[in-house]
């Protein structure tokens, strides 16, 4: 027992430096890039697979599965590229423009690190420890850019450490439970129209300032799940992530990098308004559920398939406070999405394992009045090739590689002089959205 809480130690101490040496992001909300194994399988291992102790980010269950001690770690890459085509934009009631010839490009590259443990404690009891980063956000945008008054940068960046007790009710079930302690940082900013605020029609458009929120919170939750053997060659698998509240508390900073902008945002400052100071915004962390079949259809071929749903539905709209007041509000509104993926292995010989599989996973955002240069996201299906090396029986590396096909998604920000956009003013187009991600894991059996 001495043995195991050493080891355990020394892989949260491993944790904390692969963290910390890595930027948890990704193309849009949910980062599923946890483990190259799944990536290579299209997700359709998630719930059901447990083929080492990665699995136990999105199944706390499948550490029951994995004999004795052993550690994982693993990094994806994530090159995500959107861009708004035709793109309009003015501001309230005005025919004015506010193009001023900056990229509408604004995805974004990200790492993704993951790092999982577990160890036996007696023949019925698993303790293992995952830390991975299950949501993330990162777009942006010219500051010059047509829609700079929606949004230049947004970037959410967060970790969770996933301590989990695997409990063996049968040979055959394992339950399992696991605490979720998430941390959450974020930057959000947008260009503010400091010469329309101005009062002098000349100045609209062309004397803006900037507007940067940052926050950053911890937040808990939990994790439920179960993995059943059926028979010698399916397993079945289901797992529920709880949602996890934050409250992104940190500072509202303006600031203008050009002569009339300057000028403007001092007079203003001196009437108390853009005022900097202390901020906050509130930020839900959805639910999720993942279902799972896992089929040994021959020695060498096994077929697997999962579903995921997500409560999107609790990300109802993102609003910044300082000072008791409110800065800014973007309803969102999103729905509650399934994703569903099948994939396949085959073993080659005995030290390779090849991989594929196809998934298709819904939008949360429900129409274009709600999609927003934030987070422009669209429905969309990815095809993920993989392979796993096991030169010995206790060590592996497995590299995966995903290519992401979005649907292209029209968004249609309308401003009045009384709605949220107000200050924003119109903003339309279609986002064409793709994604390639590249994963690369190992896995060390002691």
């Amino acid at each position: 027992m001495h043995n195991n809480i050493n080891k355990l130690t020394l892989a949260v101490t491993l944790a904390s430096a692969v963290i910390a040496s890595g930027q948890a992001a990704a193309s849009g909300f949910q980062v599923r890039e946890q483990s190259a194994k799944v990536l290579g399988n299209a997700m359709a291992g998630a719930a059901a697979g447990a083929e080492d102790v990665s699995y136990m980010t999105y199944n706390p269950a499948a550490i029951g599965n994995v004999e004795g001690t052993q550690v994982a770690g693993g990094i994806s890459y994530i090159d995500a590229s959107f861009e708004l085509t035709d793109a309009s934009a003015s501001p309230a009631g005005s025919p004015l423009s506010y193009d001023r010839g900056g990229s509408r490009k604004g995805g974004e590259e990200a790492w993704v690190p993951s790092f999982a443990f577990k160890t036996r404690l007696d023949e019925r009891f698993d303790l293992g420890l995952a830390i991975s980063a299950p949501y993330g956000l990162s777009t942006k945008y010219d500051k010059e850019w047509i829609g700079r008054y929606h949004a230049v940068e947004t970037e959410l960046e967060t970790i969770d450490i996933q301590p989990t007790l695997n409990y063996r009710a049968t040979d055959r079930l394992n339950l399992a439970v696991g605490l979720r302690a998430q941390y959450a940082d974020a930057t959000l900013s947008n260009a503010i129209d400091l010469g329309g605020s101005s009062g002098n029609p000349a100045l609209v458009g062309n004397a803006d300032g900037m507007a940067e929120v940052t926050g950053d919170d911890w937040g808990y939750g939990y994790t439920l799940g179960a993995l059943f053997q059926a028979t010698e060659r399916t397993r079945l698998g289901i797992s529920y992530r709880s949602e996890v509240e934050l409250t992104l508390d940190g500072n509202v900073d303006y600031s203008s990098d050009n002569a009339f902008g300057q000028q403007i945002l001092a007079r203003a400052q001196r009437m108390g308004r853009f005022q900097d100071a202390g901020g906050k915004a509130d930020l839900t962390t959805p639910a999720n559920l993942n279902l799972g079949i896992y089929h040994q259809l021959t020695d060498r071929l096994a077929l697997m398939a999962n579903a995921e749903w997500t409560e999107w539905s609790s990300f109802k709209e993102l609003t910044v406070e300082s000072g008791g007041r409110e800065l800014s509000t973007t309803t969102e509104n999103w729905d509650d999405t399934w994703a569903f993926s099948v994939g396949a292995n085959y073993q080659l010989n005995p030290q390779w394992l090849l991989r594929a599989g196809l998934g298709v996973d819904e939008s949360p955002v429900p129409d274009s009045e709600h999609r927003t240069p934030r987070v422009p996201d669209a429905d969309r299906r990815w095809a993920t090739l993989g392979a796993t090396w096991m030169p010995t029986s206790e060590f592996g590396v497995t590299a995966g590689y995903m290519r992401v096909f979005g649907d292209d998604g029209d968004m249609d920000q309308n401003a009045t002089p009384t709605n949220e956009n107000a200050s924003r003013g119109d903003l339309s187009g279609t986002y064409e959205v793709d994604a390639n991600v590249f994963a690369l894991s190992m896995d060390y059996r002691f």
